[in-house]
C-alpha cells in the first residue's frame, strides 16, 4: 500500500507538470511590459465632450496640415503613450494605439535572422520536454495499475524515472533558452517592437512550476525504486541467513557427519589412550578402596 501511494503521488506530480507545461506553452504571457510610442495625429471630427488623449490635436480645420499642430508643451499634453505588450513562445501581442484591443504577430519572425536559431532550439526543447513528460506519465500510470509481477513493475518504474529526469533537464534548458532569445530580441530586435520596460509574467512562472513538479515526480519515482530494491536486498539477506542456519542444522543431524565426528574424536596414539584411561583407573582404585572399607566395617 505504501508503494502504491508513492506511485500515485509521483503520477499526480507528473500530471500537474504536464498540465502546467501545456498551459505555459499555449499562452503568450511569458514576458510582459510596456512600449513608449509617439502619439499619432488625430483624424476626423473631434467631439466637444470627448478629449482625445491618445492622439495629437490640431488647431486648424485642415487635418493634414502638420504646420498647424499645436506644440505639446503649449497644451500641457504628453506626446507619448505607453502601450502594453506581452510575448510568448509563439505570439507577441501589443495594445492598439487607442489602447482598446490588441494586435498580435508571430514572435518567431521578430528576432534578427542570425539569432532565431536559439528560439527554434527553445521550441524543439519545449516540445521534447512535454513529449518525454507524457511518456513518463504513461509508464507511471501503467505501473500503478499493474497488479502482476513486481519485477515488471520495477522495470516500468525505472524507465518512468529515466524519462521524467530527462524531461526535467530538457525543460530547464528550454526555459533558459527562451530567456536568452527574448533578451537578444530586446537588444537587437526591430525598433517598432523594442519595449520600454519588461518583466517575466505568469506563463513563465507556470513553466518553472511545471519544471519543479517534474523534478519532484522524478525524485519520488527514484526514491520508490531505490526503496523497493533495498527492501528486496534486505529480504534476500534474511532468507540467505535462514537457509544457512537450516543447512547447518541439517548437517548436524546427519548420521554420517556424527560418525565422522566420533571417529575424529578417537585417540590416534597409545599415549593419548593412556592419558584418557588414567583418570578412570584412579577412579576405579578409589572406588575399590571405599568398598573394602565398607566391608571391613
Amino acid at each position: 500500500m505504501e508503494r502504491r501511494r508513492r506511485g500515485s503521488l509521483a503520477l499526480a506530480l507528473n500530471l500537474a507538470a504536464l498540465l502546467l507545461a501545456a498551459c505555459a506553452l499555449s499562452t503568450s504571457y511569458w514576458c510582459a511590459g510596456s512600449r513608449k510610442v509617439l502619439k499619432p495625429f488625430c483624424t476626423g471630427p473631434l467631439p466637444l465632450t470627448h478629449k482625445h488623449t491618445h492622439c495629437i490635436r490640431y488647431n486648424g480645420s485642415s487635418a493634414n496640415d502638420s504646420r498647424q499642430v499645436q506644440y505639446v508643451w503649449e497644451t500641457g499634453e504628453d506626446k507619448f503613450v505607453l502601450r502594453k505588450f506581452h510575448s510568448g513562445v509563439w505570439l507577441s501581442c501589443e495594445q492598439n494605439i487607442d489602447l482598446s484591443g490588441e494586435n498580435c504577430r508571430s514572435f518567431i519572425n521578430i528576432p534578427p535572422p542570425h539569432e532565431r536559431g536559439v528560439l527554434w532550439l527553445c521550441i524543439v526543447a519545449e516540445c521534447l520536454y512535454i513529449l518525454l513528460l507524457a511518456t513518463g506519465g504513461i509508464l507511471m500510470s501503467i505501473e500503478v495499475c499493474h497488479f502482476g509481477n513486481v519485477i515488471d513493475g520495477l522495470k516500468l518504474n525505472a524507465f518512468a524515472a529515466i524519462f521524467t529526469v530527462l524531461s526535467g533537464l530538457l525543460g530547464m534548458v528550454a526555459h533558459m533558452m527562451y530567456t536568452t532569445a527574448f533578451q537578444l530580441t530586446v537588444s537587437l530586435g526591430p525598433e517598432d517592437w523594442k519595449p520600454q520596460s519588461w518583466d517575466y509574467s505568469w506563463s513563465y512562472m507556470l513553466a518553472w512550476g511545471s519544471f519543479t513538479a517534474c523534478m519532484a515526480s522524478s525524485v519520488t519515482t527514484i526514491n520508490r525504486y531505490t526503496k523497493t530494491i533495498l527492501e528486496f536486498k534486505h529480504k534476500r539477506r534474511n532468507m540467505e541467513k535462514n537457509l544457512k542456519i537450516k543447512q547447518q542444522l541439517l548437517e548436524l543431524d546427519c548420521p554420517e557427519q556424527m560418525w565422522d565426528m566420533y571417529i575424529s574424536s578417537v585417540p590416534s596414539t597409545a599415549e593419548e589412550l593412556l592419558e584418557l584411561s588414567s583418570p578412570s583407573r584412579k577412579m576405579s582404585n578409589h572406588d575399590m578402596g571405599d568398598q573394602q572399607g565398607e566391608e571391613y566395617c
